[in-house]
Protein backbone atom coordinates (compact mmCIF):
# COMPACT_ATOMS: atom_id res chain seq x y z
CA UNK A 1 0.00 0.00 0.00
CA UNK A 2 3.00 1.91 0.60
CA UNK A 3 1.63 4.65 3.24
CA UNK A 4 3.66 6.53 5.19
CA UNK A 5 2.10 6.83 8.31
CA UNK A 6 0.19 10.00 9.15
CA UNK A 7 2.56 11.28 11.95
CA UNK A 8 5.09 11.79 9.58
CA UNK A 9 3.61 12.77 6.50
CA UNK A 10 1.92 16.13 5.94
CA UNK A 11 -2.62 15.76 6.99
CA UNK A 12 -4.58 14.44 4.23
CA UNK A 13 -7.52 16.95 2.90
CA UNK A 14 -10.24 15.65 1.64
CA UNK A 15 -12.60 17.52 -0.19
CA UNK A 16 -16.11 18.05 2.00
CA UNK A 17 -17.81 16.81 -1.19
CA UNK A 18 -16.38 13.42 -0.71
CA UNK A 19 -17.89 13.59 3.28
CA UNK A 20 -21.43 14.12 1.61
CA UNK A 21 -20.72 11.09 -0.67
CA UNK A 22 -20.04 8.99 2.23
CA UNK A 23 -23.07 10.19 4.33
CA UNK A 24 -24.87 8.96 1.16
CA UNK A 25 -23.62 5.72 0.61
CA UNK A 26 -24.31 5.41 4.75
CA UNK A 27 -27.39 6.04 4.13
CA UNK A 28 -28.59 3.66 1.21
CA UNK A 29 -26.35 0.68 2.39
CA UNK A 30 -28.53 1.37 5.80
CA UNK A 31 -31.43 2.07 3.90
CA UNK A 32 -30.89 -1.45 2.35
CA UNK A 33 -30.11 -3.03 5.41
CA UNK A 34 -33.42 -2.36 7.09
CA UNK A 35 -34.81 -4.05 4.28
CA UNK A 36 -33.12 -7.16 4.71
CA UNK A 37 -33.15 -7.39 8.48
CA UNK A 38 -37.44 -5.93 8.81
CA UNK A 39 -38.59 -9.59 8.47
CA UNK A 40 -36.78 -10.58 11.17
CA UNK A 41 -38.15 -8.04 13.11
CA UNK A 42 -41.61 -9.58 12.29
CA UNK A 43 -41.11 -12.64 13.55
CA UNK A 44 -43.22 -12.29 16.93
CA UNK A 45 -46.03 -10.43 14.97
CA UNK A 46 -46.06 -13.16 12.76
CA UNK A 47 -46.40 -15.65 15.17
CA UNK A 48 -48.32 -14.44 17.57
CA UNK A 49 -50.88 -12.36 15.37
CA UNK A 50 -50.92 -14.12 11.97
CA UNK A 51 -50.67 -17.61 13.56
CA UNK A 52 -47.42 -18.70 11.83
CA UNK A 53 -45.29 -20.84 13.54
CA UNK A 54 -41.99 -20.04 14.50
CA UNK A 55 -40.43 -22.09 11.88
CA UNK A 56 -42.15 -20.53 8.86
CA UNK A 57 -41.50 -16.92 10.12
CA UNK A 58 -37.85 -18.07 10.41
CA UNK A 59 -38.24 -18.60 6.98
CA UNK A 60 -38.88 -16.10 5.89
CA UNK A 61 -36.84 -14.00 8.25
CA UNK A 62 -34.34 -15.81 6.50
CA UNK A 63 -35.21 -15.44 2.77
CA UNK A 64 -33.96 -11.87 2.00
CA UNK A 65 -30.37 -13.09 2.91
CA UNK A 66 -30.79 -15.92 0.52
CA UNK A 67 -31.41 -13.34 -2.49
CA UNK A 68 -28.32 -11.03 -1.03
CA UNK A 69 -26.01 -14.02 -0.99
CA UNK A 70 -26.99 -15.04 -4.76
CA UNK A 71 -26.68 -11.47 -5.90
CA UNK A 72 -23.43 -9.87 -4.57
CA UNK A 73 -21.08 -11.28 -6.80
CA UNK A 74 -23.01 -10.11 -10.04
CA UNK A 75 -24.19 -7.06 -8.35
CA UNK A 76 -19.64 -6.80 -7.89
CA UNK A 77 -19.41 -7.84 -11.82
CA UNK A 78 -21.79 -4.83 -12.85
CA UNK A 79 -20.17 -2.66 -10.82
CA UNK A 80 -16.88 -3.43 -12.59
CA UNK A 81 -18.40 -3.07 -15.95
CA UNK A 82 -20.88 -0.47 -15.69
CA UNK A 83 -19.77 1.95 -12.56
CA UNK A 84 -20.99 2.25 -9.04
CA UNK A 85 -23.72 5.16 -9.74
CA UNK A 86 -25.34 3.42 -12.88
CA UNK A 87 -25.29 0.16 -9.79
CA UNK A 88 -26.31 1.58 -6.88
CA UNK A 89 -29.14 3.75 -9.14
CA UNK A 90 -30.74 0.84 -10.57
CA UNK A 91 -30.55 -1.23 -7.84
CA UNK A 92 -31.93 0.97 -5.00
CA UNK A 93 -34.94 1.53 -8.36
CA UNK A 94 -35.36 -2.31 -7.89
CA UNK A 95 -35.00 -2.53 -4.11
CA UNK A 96 -38.10 0.21 -4.01
CA UNK A 97 -39.87 -2.17 -6.65
CA UNK A 98 -39.65 -5.16 -4.64
CA UNK A 99 -39.91 -3.69 -1.25
CA UNK A 100 -43.53 -2.86 -2.87
CA UNK A 101 -44.20 -6.19 -4.50
CA UNK A 102 -43.66 -7.62 -0.94
CA UNK A 103 -45.78 -5.20 0.59
CA UNK A 104 -48.66 -6.42 -1.77
CA UNK A 105 -47.97 -10.05 -1.88
CA UNK A 106 -50.88 -12.51 -1.43
CA UNK A 107 -50.20 -15.35 0.32
CA UNK A 108 -46.74 -16.57 2.17
CA UNK A 109 -45.58 -17.94 -1.01
CA UNK A 110 -45.60 -15.14 -2.77
CA UNK A 111 -44.39 -12.80 0.10
CA UNK A 112 -41.31 -15.35 0.25
CA UNK A 113 -40.41 -14.33 -3.72
CA UNK A 114 -40.91 -11.39 -2.97
CA UNK A 115 -38.48 -11.03 -0.23
CA UNK A 116 -35.84 -13.24 -1.42
CA UNK A 117 -35.86 -10.46 -4.45
CA UNK A 118 -35.79 -7.56 -1.84
CA UNK A 119 -32.51 -9.15 -0.51
CA UNK A 120 -31.72 -9.17 -4.08
CA UNK A 121 -32.00 -6.55 -5.07
CA UNK A 122 -30.73 -4.94 -1.82
CA UNK A 123 -27.68 -6.28 -2.51
CA UNK A 124 -26.50 -3.47 -5.42
CA UNK A 125 -24.62 -1.29 -2.18
CA UNK A 126 -22.56 -3.80 -0.61
CA UNK A 127 -19.76 -3.95 -3.26
CA UNK A 128 -20.70 -0.33 -5.23
CA UNK A 129 -20.33 1.80 -1.62
CA UNK A 130 -16.90 0.22 -0.77
CA UNK A 131 -15.62 0.58 -4.39
CA UNK A 132 -16.18 4.31 -4.05
CA UNK A 133 -14.66 4.88 -0.97
CA UNK A 134 -11.74 3.14 -2.82
CA UNK A 135 -11.73 5.33 -5.79
CA UNK A 136 -12.07 8.60 -4.41
CA UNK A 137 -10.80 9.05 -0.86
CA UNK A 138 -6.70 9.08 -0.69
CA UNK A 139 -5.48 5.91 0.61
CA UNK A 140 -4.30 8.03 4.17
CA UNK A 141 -8.06 7.94 4.93
CA UNK A 142 -9.82 5.15 3.18
CA UNK A 143 -9.18 3.19 6.67
CA UNK A 144 -11.22 6.23 8.59
CA UNK A 145 -14.17 6.44 5.46
CA UNK A 146 -14.48 2.84 5.24
CA UNK A 147 -15.03 2.34 9.25
CA UNK A 148 -17.58 5.03 8.76
CA UNK A 149 -19.44 2.79 6.05
CA UNK A 150 -19.05 0.23 7.99
CA UNK A 151 -21.53 1.56 10.75
CA UNK A 152 -24.61 1.17 8.39
CA UNK A 153 -25.25 -2.54 9.33
CA UNK A 154 -25.84 -1.11 12.81
CA UNK A 155 -27.38 1.47 12.20
CA UNK A 156 -29.96 -0.11 9.45
CA UNK A 157 -30.61 -2.97 12.69
CA UNK A 158 -30.97 -0.35 15.34
CA UNK A 159 -33.23 1.55 13.00
CA UNK A 160 -35.54 -2.07 12.07
CA UNK A 161 -35.58 -2.94 15.72
CA UNK A 162 -37.16 0.27 16.59
CA UNK A 163 -39.20 0.99 14.11
CA UNK A 164 -40.47 -2.53 12.41
CA UNK A 165 -42.41 -3.92 15.34
CA UNK A 166 -44.59 -0.76 16.45
CA UNK A 167 -45.59 -0.75 12.49
CA UNK A 168 -46.41 -4.56 12.64
CA UNK A 169 -48.64 -4.00 15.57
CA UNK A 170 -50.58 -0.72 14.39
CA UNK A 171 -50.36 -1.05 11.05
CA UNK A 172 -49.89 -4.36 9.86
CA UNK A 173 -46.79 -6.48 8.15
CA UNK A 174 -46.99 -3.93 4.54
CA UNK A 175 -46.61 -1.12 6.89
CA UNK A 176 -43.60 -2.53 8.59
CA UNK A 177 -42.22 -3.70 5.28
CA UNK A 178 -42.79 0.32 3.96
CA UNK A 179 -40.26 1.43 6.63
CA UNK A 180 -37.33 -0.12 3.97
CA UNK A 181 -39.02 0.90 1.23
CA UNK A 182 -39.01 4.39 2.46
CA UNK A 183 -35.78 5.20 3.26
CA UNK A 184 -34.67 3.10 0.04
CA UNK A 185 -36.89 6.30 -2.06
CA UNK A 186 -35.28 8.20 0.11
CA UNK A 187 -31.32 7.23 -0.63
CA UNK A 188 -31.91 7.05 -4.24
CA UNK A 189 -32.80 10.83 -4.02
CA UNK A 190 -29.75 11.85 -2.28
CA UNK A 191 -27.15 9.58 -4.36
CA UNK A 192 -28.60 11.16 -7.52
CA UNK A 193 -27.69 14.02 -6.45
CA UNK A 194 -24.17 13.40 -4.81
CA UNK A 195 -22.95 9.83 -6.35
CA UNK A 196 -20.47 10.50 -9.19
CA UNK A 197 -18.35 7.64 -10.60
CA UNK A 198 -14.52 8.08 -9.92
CA UNK A 199 -11.62 8.16 -12.82
CA UNK A 200 -11.39 4.16 -13.82
CA UNK A 201 -8.42 3.00 -15.89
CA UNK A 202 -9.31 2.14 -19.33
CA UNK A 203 -11.05 -1.02 -20.35
CA UNK A 204 -7.58 -2.27 -22.38
CA UNK A 205 -5.36 -1.27 -19.53
CA UNK A 206 -7.90 -3.24 -17.16
CA UNK A 207 -8.36 -6.60 -19.42
CA UNK A 208 -4.30 -6.48 -19.57
CA UNK A 209 -3.68 -5.79 -15.79
CA UNK A 210 -5.55 -9.56 -15.36
CA UNK A 211 -7.06 -11.39 -12.18
CA UNK A 212 -5.30 -10.73 -8.70
CA UNK A 213 -6.24 -13.99 -8.37
CA UNK A 214 -3.61 -15.31 -10.41
CA UNK A 215 -1.12 -13.08 -9.21
CA UNK A 216 -1.31 -14.19 -5.63
CA UNK A 217 -3.33 -16.28 -2.81
CA UNK A 218 -3.70 -13.09 -0.83
CA UNK A 219 -7.28 -12.28 -1.41
CA UNK A 220 -8.02 -15.81 -0.95
CA UNK A 221 -6.38 -15.83 2.23
CA UNK A 222 -8.36 -12.39 3.38
CA UNK A 223 -11.48 -13.97 2.28
CA UNK A 224 -10.92 -17.33 4.22
CA UNK A 225 -9.79 -15.60 7.61
CA UNK A 226 -12.49 -13.49 6.82
CA UNK A 227 -14.61 -16.16 7.19
CA UNK A 228 -13.65 -17.34 10.28
CA UNK A 229 -13.59 -13.90 11.82
CA UNK A 230 -17.20 -13.18 11.51
CA UNK A 231 -18.14 -16.71 13.48
CA UNK A 232 -17.68 -14.76 16.76
CA UNK A 233 -19.33 -11.43 15.58
CA UNK A 234 -22.73 -13.67 14.88
CA UNK A 235 -22.27 -15.80 17.96
CA UNK A 236 -22.38 -12.69 20.54
CA UNK A 237 -25.33 -11.07 18.63
CA UNK A 238 -27.11 -14.01 18.55
CA UNK A 239 -26.70 -15.73 21.80
CA UNK A 240 -25.92 -12.91 24.01
CA UNK A 241 -29.38 -11.96 24.98
CA UNK A 242 -29.72 -15.73 26.08
CA UNK A 243 -26.42 -16.11 28.14
CA UNK A 244 -27.48 -13.16 30.15
CA UNK A 245 -31.13 -13.75 30.85
CA UNK A 246 -30.85 -17.39 30.88
CA UNK A 247 -26.83 -17.70 32.27
CA UNK A 248 -27.01 -15.34 34.66
CA UNK A 249 -30.74 -14.85 35.46
CA UNK A 250 -30.19 -10.98 33.91
CA UNK A 251 -34.00 -9.40 33.30
CA UNK A 252 -34.73 -9.21 29.31
CA UNK A 253 -34.69 -5.44 29.71
CA UNK A 254 -31.16 -5.21 31.25
CA UNK A 255 -29.69 -7.81 28.88
CA UNK A 256 -31.06 -6.44 25.41
CA UNK A 257 -30.04 -2.82 26.64
CA UNK A 258 -26.31 -4.65 26.91
CA UNK A 259 -26.41 -6.46 23.54
CA UNK A 260 -27.69 -3.13 22.21
CA UNK A 261 -24.71 -0.80 24.14
CA UNK A 262 -21.87 -3.84 22.54
CA UNK A 263 -23.40 -3.03 19.11
CA UNK A 264 -23.19 1.11 19.25
CA UNK A 265 -19.46 0.26 20.85
CA UNK A 266 -19.04 -2.30 18.20
CA UNK A 267 -19.53 0.59 15.42
CA UNK A 268 -17.69 3.21 17.29
CA UNK A 269 -14.98 0.67 16.80
CA UNK A 270 -14.83 0.42 13.15
CA UNK A 271 -14.25 3.76 12.92
CA UNK A 272 -11.70 3.60 15.74
CA UNK A 273 -9.83 0.52 13.94
CA UNK A 274 -10.15 2.38 10.60
CA UNK A 275 -7.98 5.43 11.92
CA UNK A 276 -5.86 2.79 13.58
CA UNK A 277 -5.07 1.57 9.58
CA UNK A 278 -4.58 4.92 8.43
CA UNK A 279 -1.88 5.86 10.65
CA UNK A 280 -0.59 2.26 10.56
CA UNK A 281 -0.03 2.43 6.84
CA UNK A 282 -1.19 -0.67 6.63
CA UNK A 283 -4.77 -2.89 6.77
CA UNK A 284 -3.28 -6.32 7.33
CA UNK A 285 -1.29 -5.59 10.16
CA UNK A 286 -3.75 -4.34 12.60
CA UNK A 287 -6.03 -7.55 10.95
CA UNK A 288 -3.88 -9.57 12.18
CA UNK A 289 -3.76 -7.51 16.08
CA UNK A 290 -7.48 -8.35 16.01
CA UNK A 291 -7.92 -11.39 15.01
CA UNK A 292 -5.39 -12.14 18.08
CA UNK A 293 -7.44 -9.88 20.51
CA UNK A 294 -10.53 -11.93 19.58
CA UNK A 295 -9.03 -15.25 20.93
CA UNK A 296 -8.27 -13.53 24.44
CA UNK A 297 -11.36 -11.60 24.83
CA UNK A 298 -13.40 -14.77 23.72
CA UNK A 299 -11.46 -17.13 25.92
CA UNK A 300 -11.48 -14.50 28.96
CA UNK A 301 -15.38 -14.07 28.19
CA UNK A 302 -15.97 -17.62 28.52
CA UNK A 303 -13.60 -17.75 31.56
CA UNK A 304 -15.82 -15.47 33.26
CA UNK A 305 -18.94 -17.04 32.18
CA UNK A 306 -17.42 -20.58 33.94
CA UNK A 307 -16.94 -18.71 37.53
CA UNK A 308 -20.05 -17.39 37.13
CA UNK A 309 -19.40 -13.94 37.48
CA UNK A 310 -21.79 -11.36 36.07
CA UNK A 311 -20.60 -8.04 36.03
CA UNK A 312 -16.75 -8.92 34.24
CA UNK A 313 -18.20 -11.22 32.26
CA UNK A 314 -20.70 -8.31 30.76
CA UNK A 315 -17.42 -6.40 30.25
CA UNK A 316 -15.36 -8.76 28.50
CA UNK A 317 -18.88 -9.59 26.21
CA UNK A 318 -19.13 -5.84 25.45
CA UNK A 319 -14.91 -5.54 24.45
CA UNK A 320 -15.11 -8.85 22.62
CA UNK A 321 -18.31 -7.93 20.43
CA UNK A 322 -16.42 -4.94 19.63
CA UNK A 323 -13.19 -7.20 18.49
CA UNK A 324 -15.52 -9.29 16.79
CA UNK A 325 -17.00 -6.66 14.10
CA UNK A 326 -13.98 -4.72 14.06
CA UNK A 327 -12.03 -6.52 10.76
CA UNK A 328 -14.89 -6.03 8.53
CA UNK A 329 -13.74 -2.41 7.34
CA UNK A 330 -9.53 -3.71 7.67
CA UNK A 331 -10.60 -6.68 5.62
CA UNK A 332 -13.01 -4.56 3.08
CA UNK A 333 -10.83 -2.18 2.41
CA UNK A 334 -7.70 -4.47 1.69
CA UNK A 335 -9.59 -6.86 -0.05
CA UNK A 336 -10.56 -3.38 -2.66
CA UNK A 337 -6.99 -2.27 -2.55
CA UNK A 338 -5.48 -5.59 -3.79
CA UNK A 339 -7.52 -6.46 -6.04
CA UNK A 340 -7.70 -2.80 -7.85
CA UNK A 341 -10.06 -0.88 -9.22
CA UNK A 342 -10.92 -3.12 -12.21
CA UNK A 343 -11.56 -6.16 -10.31
CA UNK A 344 -12.60 -4.76 -6.69
CA UNK A 345 -16.11 -5.04 -7.20
CA UNK A 346 -15.75 -8.95 -7.91
CA UNK A 347 -13.62 -9.26 -5.09
CA UNK A 348 -15.59 -7.07 -2.72
CA UNK A 349 -18.88 -9.43 -3.79
CA UNK A 350 -16.66 -12.74 -3.01
CA UNK A 351 -15.86 -11.54 0.62
CA UNK A 352 -19.11 -10.71 1.09
CA UNK A 353 -20.16 -13.92 0.25
CA UNK A 354 -18.24 -15.68 1.62
CA UNK A 355 -19.05 -14.05 5.55
CA UNK A 356 -22.94 -14.19 4.58
CA UNK A 357 -21.98 -18.28 3.95
CA UNK A 358 -20.30 -18.50 7.49
CA UNK A 359 -22.75 -16.05 9.22
CA UNK A 360 -25.74 -18.62 7.57
CA UNK A 361 -23.82 -21.45 9.47
CA UNK A 362 -23.12 -20.04 12.99
CA UNK A 363 -27.03 -19.93 14.16
CA UNK A 364 -28.03 -23.78 14.17
CA UNK A 365 -23.75 -24.69 14.70
CA UNK A 366 -23.05 -22.73 18.02
CA UNK A 367 -26.74 -23.06 19.17
CA UNK A 368 -26.38 -27.13 18.77
CA UNK A 369 -23.20 -26.62 20.61
CA UNK A 370 -24.91 -24.71 23.43
CA UNK A 371 -27.36 -27.25 24.02
CA UNK A 372 -24.12 -29.92 24.66
CA UNK A 373 -21.62 -28.35 26.77
CA UNK A 374 -23.28 -24.48 27.52
CA UNK A 375 -22.44 -21.27 26.67
CA UNK A 376 -19.18 -21.06 28.31
CA UNK A 377 -17.82 -23.60 26.44
CA UNK A 378 -19.38 -22.88 22.91
CA UNK A 379 -17.23 -19.47 23.79
CA UNK A 380 -14.39 -21.00 24.36
CA UNK A 381 -15.24 -23.18 20.85
CA UNK A 382 -15.15 -20.56 18.96
CA UNK A 383 -12.37 -18.82 20.04
CA UNK A 384 -10.51 -21.39 18.00
CA UNK A 385 -12.10 -19.56 14.63
CA UNK A 386 -9.93 -16.41 15.18
CA UNK A 387 -7.09 -17.98 16.23
CA UNK A 388 -7.27 -20.14 12.87
CA UNK A 389 -7.44 -17.57 10.87
CA UNK A 390 -4.26 -15.57 12.68
CA UNK A 391 -2.00 -17.79 9.94
CA UNK A 392 -4.06 -17.11 7.39
CA UNK A 393 -3.96 -13.09 6.82
CA UNK A 394 -1.44 -12.18 4.63
CA UNK A 395 1.43 -10.55 5.50
CA UNK A 396 1.42 -6.57 5.11
CA UNK A 397 3.78 -6.93 2.55
CA UNK A 398 0.94 -8.47 -0.02
CA UNK A 399 -0.42 -4.66 -0.24
CA UNK A 400 2.16 -3.47 -2.28
CA UNK A 401 0.56 -5.34 -4.97
CA UNK A 402 -2.19 -3.55 -6.45
CA UNK A 403 -3.27 -0.82 -3.42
Amino acid sequence: MHVVPSSLSAPVRVPVRLWFLLGAMVLAQAATTVVAAAPAFLIPYLHEHEGLSLATAGLLAGAPNLGLVLALVAWGAATDRFGERRVILIGLALTGATVAAAMLADGLGALGIALVACGAASACTNSASGRLITGWFPTERRGLAMGIRQTCQPLGMAIAALGVPPLALAFGVSAALGLGGALVVLSFVVCVLLVRDPARPPRAAAAESGSPYRASNSLVRIHAASMLLVVPQFALSTFGLVWFTVGFGWSALAAGALVAFSQFAGAAGRIVVGIWSDRAGSRLRPLRIVAIAGVVTLAAAAGFGWLEWGIPAAVLYVIASCVSVADNGLAFTAVAEIAGPSWAGRALGFQNTGQFLAAAAVGPAVGAAIGVIGIPAALALVALTPALAVPLVPKPSAELVRA
